[in-house]
Formats: C-alpha cells, sequence, structure tokens
C-alpha cells in the first residue's frame, strides 16, 4: 500500500533500501516487493529535500513509480532516457548517484534544478525550455542506428508538453523514419480519467503482451498476400480500441499506441516496459499519474505545489516582534494590474499567454475579462502569430511571455509582426537573470535579438511606476513594442494610478556628476546611484534601448571622460553596444565600458550571487570603474 505523507520531514526521513541504491544497476537487484518500498522512500527522501533547498515539486512526486520502473527495466546510462522540460526529473537524479548531493539542488555551484549533461551521464539531454524530448530521443535513436550501437531510447513527455507543435512535428518524423522509439505521455491530470478501468487496462495489458504481439506479426506475415483480409483484421482493431481509449490519433500518425495506463501501479509499468521492450517501431505509452502524488496537500492542491520555497526553520517564540513591513509588488503584478486597468479603458485590448497565466500574473485579468483572455498552451510560435492575426483586425494583443520563451518564437517576431509594423504588445517577463532557475530560463539576450530587428521599440524600466507608465507607452505605440522586466520585487517605487505615456526615446538624468557618466539600462539603476555618488558620477535613466537617447548621448559624451552602460543583459549586441555604434556613427572616439552579462552561460545560484560573479552588484560596477579610470589615467575619484 502506497505511503500518503501530510507534512514536509524537517530531519532526514530513514531510508534503509534507498540508501543502498547508488545507481540503477543496485535498483536492478530488487524483488518487486522492494521496488514498492523503494518508492515510499524515494517519495520521503524528495520531500524532505526539497523542503530544505526549495524547488519543484509536484511533478516529481507523480513520476516515482514511472522512474523506478524505467531504471529497473532499461539498462541505463546505455539505454537512453529523455526527460522533457526536467521539473520531474527530481527522482532521476537520486536514483543515479545523486542521492547526498540533493540538498545542494539549485544552490551555487551544486545541482542543477533539470537534466544536464555536464552532471551527470544518466542525464542524456540538457532540459529546459518544454517539448523537447521527441525531437532529441528521435535524434539519438537515428544516431544509434547509424553508428551500429544497440541501446533503447524513451522520451518521457508531459501532457502539457504536448500542446506544443514541436512534439507533433517529432512524432510526424518519428513515423516516417520509423526507428525503435518509445514515448512516454506522462498525462499527470488530478483525476484519472473514465476509461482507466478493468476493462481498458485488460486491453492494454493484452495490446502489450509478447503473445499478443507475437500473434499480431504472425497475422501479418500470413495476410500478405490477402489485402482485404489484412484490411479487416486491422480495422477491426482500431474499432476496438476506440471504444476503450484515445488510440486513434497517434495510430494515424503512425505510432502503436498503448494505454492509457494508470502510472502509480508500479507493478503494472514494470511489466508493461518489459513487454514494450520488444516492439519495433515508434511506440506512444500513455500513463495517467497525480500530480503531487503521495503528499496530500500537493494531491489537492498541484498548482500551488507546482513548486515549493525552501522551509525555514521556526522562530523562536520569545523573539521580539518586529513590525512587518508593507510589502513590495512583484513586477508581474505590477503587469497584471496594469493590463486589467487597460482593458477596463480599452475593449479592444486581448491579453495573451502561452501557458504563463500564474507566472505572469494574469490570474485576475483571467477572470474579469475571460472573453479576453487567451491561455494558447506551450505554443509560443503560435501565440506570436495569433496577436498578429488580431493585430491585423484592429485588436490590441498584449502578449505576457517569458523573455526566454520569446526565443522559441524568433521567426514569428520578426516575420508576422515586425515586417508587417503590427499593434502587438510584449511584455517580457523574467528579463535578466533568474536565479535558481539558471542558464536556460534567463534572460539574457533579448535586448540583444529584438534591437536588430526594424519597427521595434524596446523599454527597460527601472522600477514598478516606470513598468506601469512604459506599458503603457508601449500599449499606445503604432507597432511592436517590448517592454522587458525582472522576475521578483522591484525598489519599491511609489506606483501612480494615472497612465502617462513616456516621451518616447527619451532618458532622465537622474544625478549629475563629473568626468564618469553611467547609462543604466533596466533595474540595476539603484547600484549605479550608489556607485556614481561614490565617485561623483552622472547616472542617467536611459529607458528606452530603441529608439535610443542619441542628444543625450552627444550631450553626455562632450563632458565627461568616460560613459559606462550598465544592463542586465549579454553585452554582446546589447543596450552598451548601441550606445557605441551610436558613437561610431557620429564620429566620436571616447572611452565606453560595458557593464553586463559576459558571454558564458550563467549557472543557478541566488540572483544576488549572479550578480557578484558578474560584477553587476554595487562592488563589481565599482571596481570595473575604478580598473577603467586606473588604465585611462583618471582620478578614480571626481571633485
Amino acid at each position: 500500500m502506497q505511503k500518503t505523507y501530510t507534512e514536509i520531514p524537517q530531519s532526514r526521513p530513514s531510508t534503509p533500501l534507498l540508501d543502498t541504491v547508488n545507481e540503477p544497476a543496485d535498483l536492478r537487484g530488487l524483488t518487486k516487493d522492494e521496488l514498492l518500498q523503494l518508492t515510499d522512500e524515494l517519495r520521503s527522501f524528495m520531500l524532505y529535500c526539497v523542503g530544505k533547498t526549495g524547488g519543484h515539486f509536484g511533478a516529481g512526486l507523480g513520476v516515482a513509480e514511472l522512474t523506478v520502473a524505467l531504471h529497473y527495466v532499461y539498462d541505463t546510462p546505455n539505454d537512453r532516457l529523455v526527460w522533457d522540460v526536467g521539473h520531474q526529473t527530481y527522482p532521476h537524479k537520486i536514483l543515479t548517484g545523486r542521492r547526498e548531493q540533493m540538498l545542494s539542488m539549485r544552490q551555487k555551484g551544486g545541482l542543477s534544478g533539470f537534466p544536464k549533461r555536464s552532471e551527470s551521464e544518466f542525464d542524456t539531454f540538457g532540459v529546459g525550455h518544454s517539448s523537447t524530448s521527441i525531437s532529441a530521443a528521435l535524434g539519438m535513436a537515428m544516431a544509434s542506428d547509424q553508428l551500429n550501437e544497440t541501446r533503447r531510447t524513451v522520451a518521457i513527455m508531459g501532457d502539457g508538453a504536448m500542446t506544443a507543435g514541436m512534439a507533433f512535428e517529432a512524432i510526424n518524423h518519428s513515423s516516417h523514419v520509423d526507428k525503435d522509439l518509445l514515448v512516454i505521455l506522462n498525462d499527470n491530470q488530478m483525476s484519472i480519467s473514465e476509461n482507466i478501468g478493468g476493462l481498458s487496462t485488460y486491453f492494454s495489458k493484452l495490446w502489450a503482451s509478447r503473445f499478443y504481439n507475437q500473434l499480431r506479426e504472425r497475422g501479418k506475415k500470413a495476410l500478405r498476400s490477402l489485402p482485404h483480409a489484412k484490411n479487416f483484421v486491422r480495422r477491426t482493431e482500431e474499432y476496438m480500441k476506440s471504444m476503450v481509449s484515445p488510440a486513434t490519433i497517434f495510430e494515424e500518425l503512425g505510432f502503436y499506441y498503448i494505454g492509457p495506463l494508470d502510472g502509480h501501479d508500479l507493478p503494472l509499468m514494470v511489466d508493461t516496459l518489459t513487454n514494450l521492450k520488444e516492439i519495433k517501431g515508434p511506440v506512444m505509452l500513455h500513463i495517467i499519474t497525480q500530480k503531487g502524488r503521495g503528499f496530500s496537500p500537493a494531491e489537492s492542491d498541484p498548482v500551488g505545489y507546482h513548486a515549493l520555497n525552501k522551509i525555514e526553520p521556526k522562530q523562536s517564540l520569545v523573539e521580539i516582534a518586529v513590525p512587518k513591513q508593507a510589502t513590495k509588488p512583484k513586477y508581474q503584478k505590477v503587469f497584471g494590474d496594469w493590463l486589467c486597468d487597460m482593458a477596463e479603458q480599452d475593449e479592444r485590448l486581448v491579453g495573451i499567454t502561452p501557458a504563463m497565466c500564474d507566472g505572469s500574473g494574469m490570474n485576475e485579468f483571467a477572470k474579469r475579462f475571460p472573453d479576453r483572455y487567451e491561455d494558447v498552451a506551450i505554443a509560443e510560435q503560435h501565440a506570436v502569430t495569433l496577436a498578429a492575426g488580431m493585430a491585423c483586425e484592429g485588436s490590441k494583443p498584449v502578449v505576457a511571455i517569458y523573455s526566454t520563451f520569446l526565443q522559441r518564437a524568433y521567426d514569428q517576431l520578426i516575420h508576422d509582426v515586425a515586417i508587417q509594423n503590427l499593434d502587438v504588445l510584449f511584455a517580457l517577463d523574467r528579463a535578466g537573470l533568474v536565479g535558481e532557475d539558471g542558464a536556460t530560463h534567463a534572460g539574457a539576450y533579448d535586448i540583444s535579438y529584438l534591437r536588430c530587428i526594424p519597427n521595434m521599440m524596446i523599454m527597460a524600466p527601472s522600477d514598478e511606476n516606470q513598468t506601469r507608465q512604459l506599458l503603457y507607452t508601449g500599449y499606445i505605440h503604432k507597432g511592436p513594442a517590448a517592454v522587458r522586466y525582472p522576475r521578483g520585487t522591484g525598489p519599491g517605487a511609489i506606483i501612480e494610478k494615472e497612465m502617462i505615456a513616456l516621451p518616447l526615446g527619451k532618458g532622465k538624468v537622474i544625478r549629475e556628476g563629473t568626468q564618469v557618466a553611467i547609462l543604466n539600462f533596466g533595474t540595476l539603476l539603484p547600484f549605479g546611484l550608489d556607485v556614481a555618488e561614490q565617485i561623483n558620477a552622472t547616472i542617467v535613466d536611459m529607458r528606452f534601448i530603441k529608439p535610443i537617447d542619441e542628444q543625450l548621448i552627444i550631450k553626455l559624451a562632450s563632458n565627461h571622460q568616460l560613459l559606462v552602460t550598465l544592463e542586465e543583459n549579454s553585452i554582446s549586441g546589447g543596450a552598451g553596444a548601441a550606445v557605441s555604434e551610436f558613437l561610431a556613427q557620429q564620429g566620436v572616439v571616447m572611452p565606453v565600458l560595458h557593464l553586463g552579462l559576459p558571454d558564458r552561460f550563467i549557472d543557478h545560484g541566488a540572483h544576488a550571487e549572479q550578480l557578484r560573479d558578474t560584477g553587476l552588484d554595487r562592488e563589481g560596477i565599482l571596481n570595473s570603474i575604478d580598473l577603467r579610470l586606473n588604465i585611462l589615467k583618471l582620478p578614480k575619484r571626481a571633485s
């Protein structure tokens, strides 16, 4: 009987069986009864670890049985397991030699929260964005055939990831090349679907059995000379399946479909996977799992327990109570509030998101304006072209999308929006570094990849109020516009209810100084201001990257000896590059120091640690300016 936990363990639970599993080969020596005990211990240990470190939560609990079964049946790492998204891979990490490192999850120098090839040979493919597993697994299977290597390849795909067009592109190609590939569709809705039951399970077992498939192959051989009889048998089989399972679409796409099965029935999973190893060609195994399985609070609230913050130790009752300060709103809430306010003023507004309603702060908008809210699922390309089509007919679409995910729709951004100069506003969430989620989720390149696109207006607010006003500015602008803002909270600026359009392409001088001028783009302004006060520098909140404030740049270049650009974006092609390009066009020769993200991927860690490691905290900015002043033989502290 599977155990259900009601609390996060505060001390390490007893896991005598799990402690003996240092790699999947150890797991394969266990009995099936021991596998059930191992699964319980795996869940309790995962609960303990995530309580200590924080991290993604519900998906991993839901695939405990599947993970154990996969590593029990397949000869990993020789056989390839390709996980989609990565949120579900904590049990996989625990079973593949990283059990004692789990308390370092998502911390600087510790384990990644996602599969990472450089971390383990069992992580066959690096993952962060959704819907890549079938394409990658197919590529591996094709390469194995080309190199005459014998191995099995399995892609584990969530039902949400199946909403992306890329998944169906891979399915279509898989049937064309006809390689041995197992795709596991992990459907983790909160209830077992109606076609899970005795009859469906019976037929699914039958279709996966060695006897049935041997009979099926013999029938094929016998009926080669009888095409009509062959068609009759095939159609009879299809009609039988259509009564008890949603097989039709995958069968038509060329996959042999099994399921849906209960993904928490471990013996059934082991037997089914063992049988499926004998089937040639592309196979789809559809299983039903429950997100948060085994932890009752997560079972009843899978959205709330998608991820978990680190659980802090309880404070002593004798500690002096400190009055709570007013909570600063997250940038996502600033956007969500603006979206609702703007929708009240303009009935043409439509909000679009590719499966990021909660993360983008759109929950309230979705409730209040359901007829003008479109969640298109994990389909970024479709989201952008959908917005383009709506804009053609007079709607005013606002696409709320993470910076890192807009990368997936770059062609649509150029071809469908920018070339046609359509009125589409992009609210780019998670711009800059994103802390514990690491390189796959960092919004490190949006300035660079947007700046080269004609017709595109790009804005980088420095605080919460400016975010609201620049969203309004971009919304009323004729043509495509983007506002980039970071994850989390800002400096706590007072947010003005009235929406006022800021003058296009104009920066704002915050402090007048001498010798050095710091041109800030975005939310690093507080650090830049502190440094400017220490060295008596000028600091400007540029606000616009495109169009850039050319008159102000010329003025600053004429009465300062060093310009410093500051941004939380790649230096290559970033806002600083725009400043230097403009100066070069004007024939102005002067020193310019670019401070931003270096030409390397920034690993996971706390956001403050990432800024420190890239030289974008106060000390790093000051040291970089001091070093450049020393090279230029200028005084470090101007009077």
